[in-house]
């Protein structure tokens, strides 16, 4: 029996010219003031019907969530819109790992209208984008594991993550990367005291 071969259908099709893209970052997390480098990524919780696709943007400076998207598919489109809510930002990079959502033109657009500089990791490298892998497994740890989100829909799931980070992670979880364990808002709320 002969077997045709498989041809893969891609969520979005990637660039060439995108793919090539270097890695401005280069595994420094750090930043000196607040909007000037973000980090992206996308993860995924079982629900009771189907899976949930978080899509969350992390500012360097104090490692805070400024840009949240929840749903039930990772087109391009969730991407898209949860980079449109940061509004725009001159010269601000903006890291993420190489999937086709964020090697889309699409979505390389939208970063071009709000003026944001885009930086990849290599191929293959997952460290490369460390720090925001490290908050989803902070939220999957602290929030998703303790609950049995198999069970519930994604609509409760979505109530649950969106308090967990924007009513507990961001304002009174301490952390490790801002002095003497400031939450993010209070570091960033002191960084505005301090540049203003």
């Amino acid at each position: 029996m002969i077997h045709k071969r498989r041809i893969p259908h891609t969520i979005t099709k990637a660039t060439t010219e995108i793919q090539k893209k270097d890695n401005i970052i280069k595994r420094d997390f750090k930043a000196d003031k607040p909007l000037t480098k973000l980090l992206t990524d996308i993860t995924q919780v079982q629900c009771s019907d189907g899976k949930l696709y978080v899509s969350a943007v992390l500012d360097c400076y104090n490692g805070e969530i400024i840009a949240l998207e929840m749903r039930e598919t990772m087109k391009k489109e969730l991407c898209i819109d949860t980079v449109k809510q940061l509004g725009k930002l001159n010269n601000c990079i903006l890291h993420s790992d190489r999937g086709s959502q964020y090697t889309s033109t699409e979505f390389r657009k939208e970063l071009n209208q709000l003026g944001i500089i885009q930086s990849l990791s290599s191929t293959g490298r997952c460290y490369d984008n460390a720090r925001m892998e490290s908050f989803f497994a902070t939220l999957k740890k602290e929030k998703i594991y303790r609950i049995p989100t198999y069970k519930m829909t994604r609509k409760q799931v979505k109530r649950i993550i969106f308090r967990y980070i924007f009513c507990y992670y961001n304002t009174q979880r301490i952390t490790s990367f801002n002095p003497d364990g400031m939450t993010p808002i209070a570091y960033r709320k002191l960084a505005c005291e301090t540049l203003a």
